[in-house]
């Protein structure tokens, strides 16, 4: 079994207990049942039948219904008083496959690249004040670092965080400096914003990001830009490892390979980009 590392500061923990669904949940996943239950449907069912088949009063699935037609999630048919999916869940439906075909590529590159250097690669992006897991695939090796995809980590401290800040401009980085919480993680996180300053300025110039067991203890990592077509850093190709395996120095000779993965990445995006 692999180790999974807790860190009090990184995603939140589950809140909710499993078990049955809680009233309001059930209440916010009623359009979601019956946009199921019309995607499967051989022939439009009519507001009684769904009423049946999803125990549902009819009022509160009339209700759903005119919701879902203005949103464009249903439509009625003109005749037998049928209902199928709208417009909107055609193109809700056809989203969802190019983001499917979109993982799969992000899959590729960054399991090409965790064949090359062996240990857990990551594809990452800013989202707000925090760094969010887009993608990534795991090393073989039983100790490692676990965080799943959506997790969110902290900027200030993280290669990912480090490299998105120092890509910034001066003064939007003070702005999201003063926002920061800079949380002290472990006796190596930079806390003082002179002294995380000063070394975003040194990653700026070097064009990467660095995590020196700063979020961590005993785990280093380091970050490289994925640019868009206007050259602008739009996420991270990042690979963390514990120290017992490799130091910061071994991940440091790896850039190369890691700018030639985001390289890769950035072609992905074009691919799949809006419009593409």
């Amino acid at each position: 079994m692999p180790l999974r590392f807790q860190n009090r500061s990184a995603a939140s923990p589950q809140a909710a207990a499993e078990g049955a669904e809680a009233p309001d949940d059930a209440r916010s996943l009623r359009a979601l049942r019956v946009l199921d239950y019309l995607a499967r449907a051989q022939h439009p069912p009519t507001l009684a039948q769904l009423a049946q088949r999803l125990d549902m009063p009819k009022s509160t699935l009339m209700r759903l219904l005119t919701a879902m037609q203005r949103a464009g999630y249903a439509a009625a048919t003109p005749t037998e008083n049928g209902f199928v999916p709208g417009p909107q869940a055609t193109a809700l439906a056809l989203s969802t496959l190019r983001a499917s075909a979109f993982t799969r590529a992000c899959r590729a590159v960054l399991a090409q690249l965790v064949g090359k250097l062996g240990e857990t690669c990551n594809l990452t992006a800013p989202d707000g004040d925090q760094v969010v897991y887009m993608e990534r695939v795991e090393t073989a090796e039983p100790l490692r670092l676990f965080f799943a995809v959506g997790s969110h980590v902290p900027m200030h401290c993280t290669a990912s965080g480090k490299l998105f800040l120092a890509s910034m401009n001066r003064l939007e980085r003070g702005r999201v400096l003063a926002r920061l919480p800079l949380t002290r993680n472990t006796p190596r996180t930079l806390t003082d914003p002179a002294r995380l300053e000063d070394e975003l300025e040194r990653l700026a110039a070097r064009g990467i990001g660095i995590d020196n067991e700063e979020f961590v203890r005993g785990m280093s990592a380091v970050a490289v830009p994925v640019r868009d077509a206007q050259d602008r850093v739009v996420a991270a190709v990042a690979c963390h490892a514990p120290t017992a395996r490799l130091m910061l120095d071994d991940l440091l000779r790896a850039v190369p390979v890691l700018q030639d993965a985001a390289h890769s990445m950035s072609e992905v995006l074009a691919q799949h980009r809006p419009g593409a």
